[in-house]
């Protein structure tokens, strides 16, 4: 099960929605809960969703969760609290970035599990006003996009950060980065169906 910690996105239900649909089990659970609590759901990965607070607002995680056993993807905001709470440096911008932006892979990118199977360049749905201007100390860059930093890993640590939405229909690459957080990190077989569910 992957575990989706929901902070008030409007794509949360999604992004268990998409997961499901690939085949793997996600369940939404309240963002307040600690880290403890979290894992004793026994998750076998652990998604920290956007949220339209920034970090340090009163709404951020349970800081022992970038501890936790499994892996863990954040986005959006969740990418963002991961950064700031590594080391990072994040900074409210200019103007809000909504709509689409191109990514663009780095050297790690092509190595990296979550973004190896990506396209080079590729399409994706941002909606953020804070942005990540310098990544935590031993984090490796995956993608960029417009100059600025999109996606990190620290890989030793299993943790892993997208500034975008891949839950939304305008990520158009976004089930391939979905599908290898739950099944080449996770390590969980796309084997779970709402039929087979409503049957039992």
């Amino acid at each position: 099960m992957i575990a989706v910690l929901d902070f008030g996105s409007q794509y949360t239900q999604l992004i268990a929605r998409r997961l499901r649909s690939q085949g793997f089990f996600a369940e939404v659970l309240p963002g307040r809960l600690t880290a403890a609590e979290v894992l004793a759901k026994n998750p076998t990965g652990i998604i920290l969703s956007g949220s339209p607070a920034s970090v340090g607002q009163g709404h951020d995680p349970d800081p022992a969760l970038l501890h936790a056993p499994v892996p863990v993807l954040g986005l959006c905001f969740g990418y963002q609290f991961m950064a700031k709470t590594l080391g990072g440096t994040v900074q409210q911008s200019t103007h809000r970035e909504y709509g689409a932006a191109e990514l663009q892979k780095t050297a790690a990118g092509k190595l990296d599990p979550l973004t190896a199977k990506l396209s080079p360049r590729t399409q994706a749905w941002m909606s953020h006003g804070d942005s990540v201007t310098a990544l935590p100390p031993g984090a490796e860059l995956l993608l960029t996009s417009g100059g600025k930093p999109a996606a990190f890993a620290m890989p030793g640590r299993r943790l892993w950060g997208l500034q975008f939405h891949p839950e939304v229909y305008h990520t158009p690459e976004g089930k391939v980065l979905l599908t290898a957080f739950a099944r080449d990190i996770c390590h969980n077989q796309p084997d779970w169906s709402l039929r087979t569910q409503l049957q039992d």
